[in-house]
């Protein structure tokens, strides 16, 4: 039994700045789970437990789970990387049933960690960016920006002028209505055929979903652009490169963070090392000769 008395609650201030902001920027993570460590009780300020919405001031000693941030004042210089799912890899940081996730490939941080911005599902393709600073995910990812994306997708069945007109219009899901911005007719052959989508939003699995609300299955799914960044070309499946300093700036600019863009990619791509990747299918760079992409 423990007898010990439960940890004081911080005292609320309207000096300092918010904790989850301040964690986000030393690359601890999203604003979104920070926010979530808050509201579970792992953070505390001066060994008082944290609340949401509470303020910390630059004397004042933060802790995560009992551990003290000495970064969460000096942020760590910004990164970000471009990298280049193939299917079958899952988007968390560990997979209890042992499989290859797309954290694996990364290059170490010494301070904070690699945050991904949104998810793709395990047999989607495709590009995912990283950064280490939480404000820039929090910025990409907020429903407020409308980043656009943008993805190619492979249907198995006949597709008519009606369902298209569905699609562009909007379809109900089980968790909301849904609609693509765009839906680009890509070329193909026989009962399968590609179109180049477009939307907003990344709730899980959309894109199949709203497919499947007008009777076609998906059977090759890959985004191929984030906001400003389109998927490179030389970019193979299961490596990372870091953007030149133009994609960068552009990325800021897309999250609402207005500066001078940081040095860009090193004069050599530097490629993800790790657990090899599974083999690309055949069709794709069909594909991509077809759109223009390849």
């Amino acid at each position: 039994m423990n007898d010990q008395n439960p940890p004081e609650e911080l005292e609320r201030t309207s000096e300092g700045e918010k904790l989850q902001k301040i964690l986000a920027r030393a690359g601890l993570g999203s604003r979104r789970e920070l926010e979530r460590w808050i509201s579970e009780g792992r953070v505390s300020v001066d060994g008082r437990k944290a609340s949401l919405g509470d303020r910390a001031e630059p004397h004042q000693v933060i802790r995560v789970d009992g551990r003290i941030i000495q970064g969460a004042r000096r942020a760590p210089k910004r990164r970000i990387l471009l990298y280049h799912k193939p299917e079958g890899e899952v988007c968390t940081r560990s997979d209890p049933e042992g499989r290859i996730t797309v954290f694996d490939h990364l290059p170490k941080l010494r301070q904070g960690r690699w945050v991904s911005v949104g998810r793709l599902d395990l047999n989607t393709a495709g590009l995912l960016l990283f950064t280490n600073d939480g404000e820039l995910a929090n910025g990409l990812m907020h429903p407020r920006r409308q980043i656009v994306r943008e993805y190619a997708v492979r249907v198995f069945g006949e597709v008519g002028p009606a369902m298209l007109k569905r699609l562009n219009k909007g379809v109900r899901l089980e968790d909301g209505p849904a609609r693509f911005d765009s839906v680009v007719d890509a070329g193909g052959e026989g009962a399968n055929h590609w179109y180049r989508v477009t939307l907003k939003e990344g709730r899980h699995r959309e894109v199949r979903r709203m497919w499947e609300a007008v009777g076609v299955t998906v059977s090759r799914l890959s985004r191929i652009r984030f906001g400003p960044v389109e998927l490179p070309r030389s970019l193979r499946t299961g490596r990372w490169q870091e953007p030149d300093a133009t994609t960068t700036k552009a990325i800021l600019e897309a999250a609402g963070i207005h500066e001078p863009a940081q040095a860009g990619a090193p004069k050599r791509k530097q490629t993800g090392r790790g657990k090899a990747s599974p083999k690309k299918k055949p069709g794709k760079r069909r594909y991509l000769r077809r759109s223009g992409r390849g």
